[in-house]
Parts: C-alpha cells; structure tokens; sequence
C-alpha cells in the first residue's frame, strides 16, 4: 500500500476520469501534479491545490521533465475517440505517448505506475461467454485504429512490467456520470438522442460503470494491484436498447421501437465519416468503429478485480445516468421538454 506522501503524476487529469480522479486524490491529501496537453481547460480543477503542467505526451522530453519528482505515475492521458480526422493521430498519442510515460516513470524511479487501458480490446470475435480478467485478444482482433492503438499501449506497459519496472493495467468499461467534458462517445449519443437525432436502436452490449468508481478503482490499483496484472473496472451490463429505453422512461417519451439493420449503420457510418472528412468539421454521430463494434460480446465479469483491489460497492449507473443527463441539461447540450423522471428499472417491452 502507498503510505508515503510522494507526489502523484495523474496524465489526462483534466478528463472525464482525470478530474474525478484529481479530486478523489486531492481530498485524501495527496500532492497531485497534472499533465494535459496545451489548449486543455484546466480551471475546473483544484488548481490552488494542484500543480498543472500543459505538455503534449506525444512530447518525449516534455514528459521526461513532467515526470520528474513524481512517486505514482496514473497515466490516464489518449484520444478517446472511436474516430479522428487523422488516423495516425491515435497511434502516436495512445501508443507512442503512453511509451513516452512509460519511459520517463522507469527513468524517474516510480515506485507506481498503473495505465489505464479500455474495455473496447477486450472482446475476441466470436466470444459466447463473458469477459474476465483471463480473456485474451490479439492485435488481428481489434477494430479501427483507436482499438489497435489501445491494444499496443496496453503491450507496451505488459512489457515494461516483465522487464521489472512496477507497472499495473487496469481495464475500465465506459464510465458514465457528470461532468464529460470531452464527450466521449456513450455521451456524444446519449445527447445525440434527447435532442431527437436517434429514432432508432442498433444491436449491442455496453457495461457502465461510474466515473467515480472508476477513479477510486485507479487509485485501488496504485496501492494494492500487483505490477504486470491486469484488473477490470466493470459494473453493470446493458444493451443499447435497455439504455435507450431507460432513458426514455426519464425523459417522459416512447421508446424508440426501430432496429437498425448493422449493413445500413456501416453504410451510413462510412457515408458519415467521409463526409466529415470533406468538410474539415464536426464529429460523425456514427462511426464504423463504433458500428463494427457492436457485433462483439461486451459482457462481463469483475468480481475477481473487485476482490484483489478491495473495491466498495460501486454506485447504481441508473443513478449515474440521472447525472448525466442533469450535467447535460446545465452545460447546454441538450434541451428537457420537462423535468427528469424518477429513476426506475429497466423494463423491456415484449418481443
């Protein structure tokens, strides 16, 4: 366990996770310096109690620099992203920027590192079962360049703990809750579908978890993971249709009834992406990524994580939902017709 008040390294801190991360870790009294890169937003942070520094990771000696001084490196710091304008983006900045971090913790003396990996490179075509901290994929498995770019950094830092240096992965699901900054894309669709851009649903598996419990998860694994282990911070299994129906049932409407056949989503997908492209703006609502994602099984299993990392209870993700929608409606991002409904249990309507 780490008792010592050695200053904490936290890349990303200005993220989704990052930031509840940052506070979580500024409460406990820990001296906490965060990386993000430059242009990143930090003033939601503690900043009168913790030390920023803008340096791009994809900024080898930038990071070396950054990472001076610092005990426990948490190396939250990717392009979320299941989509950029410029592929190669992903490869140097959650490949290559993670090895930078890597490097620059051996070189410091870490006495900690723990990168967070993703639960999208976990599911091998062809799963029946469900996903465990045993489950095995392959580079040929991932889809899209952010997967595979995941998928190596992840190597990347089980290299690194084989060669001796104490490096622990952990695996978050998709962290839902307030205050996404960078809307990710389980947020860019939830609001995709309050402000009516979704009509219908597509086959599919998610497990959500909140983003507090994925911090606390971090941290859990900092001081009781074992270096060169691989932990999952998972919760609860949905589908999209559940999730969609769920937020339905809040927001006072009729679920969408429609399934979109996968052949029509690749399709629009790719449509979508390309014309993004050419205009040299926006987000596509789908991706092919995305897309392509779907037809794999995302159905898990932690209790084994939450037994070696000694995890509390984690939060209801309808709760996190709630949150979710709230911090939307507050930023601006979607329009409430009426106030949000009581959070209930999903119910299926019949087949």
């Amino acid at each position: 366990m780490i008792t010592e008040p050695g200053r904490v390294l936290v890349t990303g801190g200005a993220g989704f996770i990052g930031t509840q991360l940052v506070e979580q870790l500024v409460a406990a009294g820990r001296q906490v310096r965060v990386l993000d890169k430059p242009g990143v937003d930090v003033g939601h942070l503690p900043t009168d109690r913790v030390e920023a520094v803008q340096v791009d990771i994809c900024d080898a000696p930038g990071v070396m620099k950054a990472t001076e001084g610092c005990d426990v490196v948490l190396h939250l710091a990717a392009n979320p992203n299941l989509w950029d304008r410029n592929p190669s983006t992903f490869e140097q900045v959650n490949h290559q920027g993670t090895r930078h971090v890597l490097e620059a913790a051996r070189q410091h003396g870490a006495r900690r590192t723990v990168f967070v990996s993703t639960e999208s490179i976990l599911a091998p075509p062809g799963l029946k079962g469900v996903i465990t901290e045993q489950t095995v994929t392959t580079l040929e498995d991932m889809i899209g360049p952010y997967c595979r770019s995941k998928w190596l950094a992840e190597r990347a830092a089980f290299e690194a703990a084989d060669a001796g240096q104490p490096v622990i992965v952990v695996r978050p699901s998709i962290p839902i809750g307030s205050g996404d900054r960078s809307m990710v894309p389980l947020s860019r669709m939830m609001c995709d579908y309050v402000n009516g851009r979704i009509k219908g649903y597509m086959a599919g598996e998610l497990n959500l978890i909140d983003v507090q419990d994925v911090a606390a998860g971090i941290w859990a694994a900092a001081e009781r993971g074992e270096p060169g282990q691989p932990y999952l911070l998972v919760n609860e299994n949905w589908t999209v249709q559940e999730l969609l129906i769920y937020l339905a049932s809040l927001l006072h409407r009729k679920p969408p009834k429609m399934r979109v056949p996968y052949g029509v989503a690749l399709a629009y997908a790719h449509i979508e992406e390309l014309l993004m492209r050419l205009r040299r703006s926006g987000v596509p609502m789908a991706t092919v990524t995305g897309v392509r994602l779907t037809q794999r099984r995302f159905h898990f299993d932690g209790k084994h994580s939450v037994e070696k990392l000694q995890l509390q209870p984690m939060r209801s993700c309808r709760t996190s939902i709630v949150d979710a929608v709230k911090w939307y409606h507050q930023r601006g991002l979607i329009k409430l017709e009426q106030p949000i409904g009581e959070a209930g249990e999903v119910v299926l309507p019949p087949s």
